[in-house]
């Protein structure tokens, strides 16, 4: 890779966003779990349940607090690095990130120290509420965010404004119902509340290896596993779900993912595995499933996937459209309102392609001067990296599945076998707690690199978004962000440890005199209540 401003630039905020990835599954699907164990402790009245709550919520908060600082320097990066997207598409973009920060955010946020702080302050029912709303607040943070994300993958309800060189919205409902966005956004959470279940499973898995906190570990498997399985084929049928909207939003997308070199006869097969050569346009070894791609792609069995090469002679045709749009541009620039309505004419009907002339500019200055080889140059740049792309939607796909395998396992054992696990089940759960956060990277990673040249989809060419910045002023504020992010993840690492090694550590004594008398009740089924924790032991329920 070639350490230009546009390459650095890319990086940091690949880094820095992959980074901030790290916290937000984990915040998505912790904060529902625990509203949901609240919600049982309300209706049972079970201090089992209460003490699972706070447990799990203060990991919760950990988690919390260091994804609101990394999240943060993202948005920063826009005025710093990306200055001219800012100001070329900030009336469209801008709005979803206004309304997550002034009210998805300030809700969450707000909420979360009453739940933290709020347990002896309100009655049952009202923490409850604030549980939800802490977990709605997080997942509305998501759902604007993702609007935002989804308008740059599809750009729709905008329109390019000749006078003042600015996209502009023309539909907020357009931009907030947009098929991507909303298809982003389930698929997205999902993940997360896959990660916080995988995450839930393994910590109570390694609580009953030790022996420690037996109750709370079964009943947060039980808790974890049914949720978990629910998400897990959410996340399946929302995936399919994107996969048709990239169809017709994202084609090229598409077909990077799937190495589709050659338009197929419909239905198109699926590529199951094999080795993407991007210099040769051919995949050595691989595997099809015949008429799958077609089914997914397009469900049905008679419309046709176009392949990278056909999309690249496309990209042709409207680079030499763009061209017409921009020459018509640049009339309009020096007349202003005096254009020629011809002018105006001429740039309406092309103005669909501008960003495709835009294109041109990597390699000179004025795109009308461009020569048939530049043309075909800017045409083959709109094929993203297959080798990548392909494997890591894959890597993606296989760690979907074997989720819904482990939870459905977990969830039988807990639902039927007495909240009793085999110990190798139990090691498998420790040892896969990593894997949803790399399921979830490569999910943004083909999101994202697949979408490239682009930052706005045919619209804003990658390499004219940035800011004018220096290489070395970049290398410094990368290192500075390594060394910044590095120090949070050491401090995230350690306290998540240590509370987990802590454990249940509040209302142990209300929750083991609970206990006591309910096992009691099991033993002897006669209805008495031991005094099991003397003159001052706790009322039975």
């Amino acid at each position: 890779m070639e350490l230009d401003v546009v390459e650095l630039s890319r990086l940091q905020f690949a880094m820095t966003a992959m980074y901030h990835f790290l916290f937000v599954p984990l915040t998505l699907g912790l904060s529902i779990i625990v509203a949901i164990m609240e919600t049982v402790y309300v209706m049972t009245n079970r201090p089992i349940w209460r003490q699972m709550t706070k447990f799990w919520g203060t990991l919760f908060g950990i988690n919390f607090v260091l994804g609101v600082a990394t999240g943060i320097t993202m948005e920063f990066q826009f005025g710093m690095n990306w200055s001219y997207y800012s100001h070329y598409v900030g009336d469209i973009f801008g709005a979803p990130l206004a309304i997550e920060g002034l009210m998805a955010f300030f809700l969450e946020a707000t909420f979360v120290g009453l739940f933290f702080f709020g347990w002896d302050k309100l009655s049952k029912r009202a923490h409850l509420m604030v549980a939800w709303l802490v977990a709605i607040g997080s997942n509305f943070s998501a759902l604007w965010i993702l609007i935002a994300n989804g308008w740059m993958q599809n750009p729709v309800g905008a329109e390019f404004n000749p006078v003042t060189m600015r996209m502009e919205m023309t539909s907020f409902f357009e931009v907030l119902f947009n098929e991507v966005a909303q298809a982003k956004f389930v698929h997205t959470v999902s993940a997360g509340y896959v990660t916080a279940a995988v995450f839930v499973m393994g910590v109570s898995a390694w609580y009953l290896l030790k022996g420690r906190h037996i109750d709370l570990a079964r009943r947060s498997i039980a808790v974890a596993s049914s949720f978990g399985l629910a998400s897990a084929l959410s996340v399946v049928i929302l995936g399919d779900e994107s996969g048709y909207s990239a169809t017709h939003s994202q084609q090229m997308k598409l077909a990077a993912i799937e190495a589709m070199w050659h338009t197929e006869e419909a239905p198109a097969s699926f590529t199951l595995v094999g080795i993407p050569d991007q210099e040769a346009r051919e995949t050595h070894f691989a595997v099809h499933i015949p008429w799958a791609m077609g089914l997914i792609g397009t469900r049905s069995l008679d419309d046709e996937i176009p392949g990278i090469n056909e999309l690249e002679a496309r990209a042709n045709e409207r680079i030499r459209s763009g061209i017409i749009a921009y020459d018509a541009l640049e009339t309009i620039r020096v007349d202003r309102e005096a254009t020629d309505p011809a002018v105006m004419a001429t740039f309406e009907e092309h103005s669909a392609d501008l960003g495709f002339a835009f294109l041109l500019l990597r390699y000179l200055d004025d795109p009308r001067e461009a020569t048939d080889e530049q043309i075909a140059m800017a045409a083959e740049d709109t094929i993203p990296g297959v080798m990548p792309l392909f494997w890591a939607f894959r890597i993606m796909v296989v760690l979907g599945f074997a989720f819904i395998g482990m939870m459905a396992y977990f969830f039988y054992r807990a639902s039927f076998c007495g909240m009793q696990f085999p110990r190798w089940a139990l090691i498998g759960a420790v040892a896969v707690i990593p894997t949803p956060w790399i399921a979830a990277e490569m999910g943004w990673f083909v999101a994202e690199f697949g979408r490239q040249p682009w930052t706005v989809d045919g619209v804003l060419p990658t390499a004219l978004s940035v800011s004018h910045l220096g290489a070395t002023e970049l290398l410094i504020t990368i290192a500075g962000f390594m060394l910044f992010y590095s120090v949070l993840f050491v401090i995230e690492m350690g306290l998540m440890v240590k509370y987990i090694r802590k454990g249940p550590y509040m209302d142990v004594e209300e929750t083991d005199a609970w206990m006591a008398r309910h096992e009691h009740r099991l033993r002897t089924h006669d209805g008495n209540v031991p005094d099991v924790t003397g003159p001052a032991a706790t009322p039975a329920e």
